[in-house]
Protein backbone atom coordinates (compact mmCIF):
# COMPACT_ATOMS: atom_id res chain seq x y z
CA UNK A 1 0.00 0.00 0.00
CA UNK A 2 1.16 3.31 -0.78
CA UNK A 3 2.20 6.02 1.56
CA UNK A 4 0.16 9.30 1.52
CA UNK A 5 2.49 12.46 -0.18
CA UNK A 6 2.26 15.37 2.26
CA UNK A 7 0.15 17.67 1.00
CA UNK A 8 -1.12 15.43 -2.21
CA UNK A 9 -4.54 16.34 -3.70
CA UNK A 10 -6.98 14.50 -6.33
CA UNK A 11 -8.17 16.53 -8.59
CA UNK A 12 -11.96 15.16 -10.06
CA UNK A 13 -12.81 16.88 -12.98
CA UNK A 14 -14.09 16.02 -16.68
CA UNK A 15 -12.55 19.03 -18.12
CA UNK A 16 -8.87 18.36 -18.89
CA UNK A 17 -8.62 22.15 -19.19
CA UNK A 18 -9.57 22.51 -15.92
CA UNK A 19 -8.11 19.88 -14.46
CA UNK A 20 -4.56 21.78 -15.94
CA UNK A 21 -5.35 24.95 -14.26
CA UNK A 22 -5.77 23.04 -10.90
CA UNK A 23 -2.91 21.77 -11.15
CA UNK A 24 -1.17 24.57 -11.66
CA UNK A 25 -2.92 26.60 -9.01
CA UNK A 26 -2.42 23.73 -6.24
CA UNK A 27 1.26 24.19 -7.01
CA UNK A 28 2.26 27.66 -6.68
CA UNK A 29 0.35 27.05 -3.30
CA UNK A 30 2.63 24.08 -2.60
CA UNK A 31 0.51 21.14 -2.83
CA UNK A 32 1.51 18.09 -4.98
CA UNK A 33 -1.16 16.31 -7.32
CA UNK A 34 -0.97 13.19 -7.16
CA UNK A 35 -4.19 11.97 -9.71
CA UNK A 36 -6.65 13.16 -11.46
CA UNK A 37 -10.11 11.90 -12.62
CA UNK A 38 -13.01 12.61 -14.90
CA UNK A 39 -15.42 10.48 -13.12
CA UNK A 40 -16.85 8.96 -9.66
CA UNK A 41 -16.34 6.16 -10.16
CA UNK A 42 -12.42 7.09 -11.27
CA UNK A 43 -12.15 9.31 -8.90
CA UNK A 44 -13.00 6.39 -6.09
CA UNK A 45 -10.55 3.90 -7.42
CA UNK A 46 -7.73 6.44 -7.54
CA UNK A 47 -8.38 7.88 -4.17
CA UNK A 48 -8.01 4.20 -2.82
CA UNK A 49 -4.96 3.24 -4.24
CA UNK A 50 -3.33 6.96 -4.56
CA UNK A 51 -4.45 7.69 -0.80
CA UNK A 52 -4.80 11.43 -0.87
CA UNK A 53 -4.42 13.91 1.82
CA UNK A 54 -7.65 16.13 0.25
CA UNK A 55 -9.68 16.17 -2.92
CA UNK A 56 -10.76 19.36 -5.47
CA UNK A 57 -14.09 17.54 -7.30
CA UNK A 58 -16.13 18.91 -9.49
CA UNK A 59 -19.95 19.36 -8.20
CA UNK A 60 -21.09 18.05 -11.88
CA UNK A 61 -19.67 14.94 -13.14
CA UNK A 62 -20.54 12.39 -16.20
CA UNK A 63 -21.53 9.65 -13.83
CA UNK A 64 -22.66 11.09 -10.66
CA UNK A 65 -22.88 13.75 -8.38
CA UNK A 66 -19.84 15.43 -6.83
CA UNK A 67 -21.43 15.97 -3.48
CA UNK A 68 -22.05 12.29 -3.12
CA UNK A 69 -18.56 11.72 -4.01
CA UNK A 70 -17.15 14.34 -1.28
CA UNK A 71 -19.41 12.03 1.47
CA UNK A 72 -17.65 8.95 -0.05
CA UNK A 73 -14.19 10.17 -0.02
CA UNK A 74 -14.68 11.58 3.47
CA UNK A 75 -15.63 8.16 4.56
CA UNK A 76 -12.37 6.46 3.51
CA UNK A 77 -10.54 5.45 6.31
CA UNK A 78 -7.91 8.10 6.29
CA UNK A 79 -10.25 10.87 5.81
CA UNK A 80 -9.03 13.08 2.99
CA UNK A 81 -10.28 16.55 3.03
CA UNK A 82 -12.46 17.53 0.42
CA UNK A 83 -12.82 20.80 -1.37
CA UNK A 84 -15.95 21.11 -3.78
CA UNK A 85 -16.10 23.61 -6.90
CA UNK A 86 -18.27 24.05 -10.02
CA UNK A 87 -18.46 26.81 -12.76
CA UNK A 88 -22.09 26.86 -11.76
CA UNK A 89 -21.64 29.13 -8.09
CA UNK A 90 -25.29 28.15 -7.06
CA UNK A 91 -24.23 24.16 -7.65
CA UNK A 92 -23.77 23.48 -3.76
CA UNK A 93 -25.68 24.92 -1.20
CA UNK A 94 -23.97 25.32 1.58
CA UNK A 95 -26.39 22.84 3.64
CA UNK A 96 -25.42 20.15 0.89
CA UNK A 97 -21.62 20.64 1.16
CA UNK A 98 -21.52 20.78 5.36
CA UNK A 99 -23.80 17.16 4.96
CA UNK A 100 -21.47 15.82 2.44
CA UNK A 101 -18.34 16.28 4.93
CA UNK A 102 -17.07 18.25 2.38
CA UNK A 103 -14.66 21.41 3.73
CA UNK A 104 -15.54 23.65 1.48
CA UNK A 105 -17.18 24.90 -1.76
CA UNK A 106 -15.41 27.01 -4.11
CA UNK A 107 -16.81 28.40 -7.37
CA UNK A 108 -14.37 27.97 -10.66
CA UNK A 109 -14.21 31.60 -10.55
CA UNK A 110 -13.11 32.25 -7.45
CA UNK A 111 -10.03 29.58 -7.05
CA UNK A 112 -7.56 31.77 -8.05
CA UNK A 113 -7.96 33.75 -5.22
CA UNK A 114 -9.26 31.01 -2.40
CA UNK A 115 -7.09 29.92 -0.06
CA UNK A 116 -6.49 26.54 -1.27
CA UNK A 117 -3.30 25.17 0.98
CA UNK A 118 -5.95 25.78 3.66
CA UNK A 119 -8.99 24.26 2.37
CA UNK A 120 -6.90 21.31 1.52
CA UNK A 121 -4.25 20.74 4.43
CA UNK A 122 -6.17 22.36 7.53
CA UNK A 123 -2.96 24.28 7.72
Amino acid sequence: MLAAVAGSVLVVDDDDVFRGLARRLLAAVGLAVVGEAETTAAALAAATTLRPDAALVDVMLPDGDGVALAGKLVALPWRPRVVLTSTDADAASPEAVRASGADAFVPNEELPGAPLHRLLTGE
